[in-house]
């Protein structure tokens, strides 16, 4: 492989790395040679048994991100240089009728811990002097309202704001900070719109590339931005939506 894209040499923390975007991620980084941890609060072991088996390296551990601190004491002489924040959640109401519970436990989840996250793993990069590189899972919900989701949506928007303040204060001290915005994914989470032929076709006649997106189109934009050739970008949100936000 191309020195330029390598992460051989690299480890990587990526959260919610037991199914779908980011399991596929947890795969690719391993692919070109990042040590992976794979979190998440459910069993990550077929994710690090796919990696092994390929002759990766990989390993797993339980968290929950329900607990915005969850990883907060996970980072010190960990070695990582490498953090994926994908662990997310969702609820969907009426606006007029959804309640505090529901908006916290998204808020708390999607945004509150991928910023203590990021906050944790920047501090044992900067104390020592070190490089390294964040990417987070943003959604088309970063730039949209979308319905019935106002919590994810608030939760995403903080995640775009996030990725550029905290790029604006480390760019310069040698970390990275960029954010995906994955478009509709063929996915658990987007199993019953594919499963209606009307919703699904609605979709469908958006997007300008004629399919759903795989988990594997938005791992490979997440390997490219944790490796070298990457360098250069900070605080970028990048689309991976086969062009639908350009429609």
């Amino acid at each position: 492989m191309s020195a330029r894209f390598s992460l051989a040499g690299r480890k990587a923390l990526v959260t919610g790395a037991n199914t779908g975007i980011g399991q596929a991620i947890a795969i690719a980084l391993a692919e070109e040679g990042a040590a992976v941890t794979c979190a998440g609060r459910r069993d990550c072991g077929d994710t690090v048994e796919t990696i092994r088996a390929a002759g990766g390296t990989a390993d797993e551990i339980r968290l929950d991100f329900a607990d915005p601190m969850a990883a907060t004491g996970l980072f010190a002489g960990a070695g990582y240089d490498l953090l994926v924040n994908n662990a997310g959640t969702i609820r969907r109401a009426d606006s007029a009728e959804l309640g505090e519970l529901d908006w916290d436990e998204v808020i708390d989840t999607n945004l509150k811990a991928l910023f203590f996250t990021t906050q944790a793993f920047a501090r044992e990069l900067l104390g020592r002097g070190k490089r390294g590189k964040v990417v987070n899972i943003a959604s088309l919900l970063s730039f949209q309202g979308g319905i019935r989701v106002a919590s994810y949506t608030a939760s995403k928007h903080g995640v775009a704001g996030v990725t550029k303040v905290l790029a604006n204060e480390w760019a310069a001290r040698g970390i990275n900070v960029n954010a995906i915005a994955p478009g509709y994914i063929e996915t658990s989470n987007t199993e019953a719109l594919r499963a209606d032929p009307d919703r699904s076709r609605a979709i469908l006649d958006r997007i300008p590339a004629g399919r759903w997106g795989e988990a594997r189109d938005i791992a490979g934009a997440a390997t490219f931005l944790c490796s070298p050739a990457a360098d250069y970008i900070h605080g970028t949100v990048l689309p991976v939506d086969g062009g639908w936000l350009a429609r």
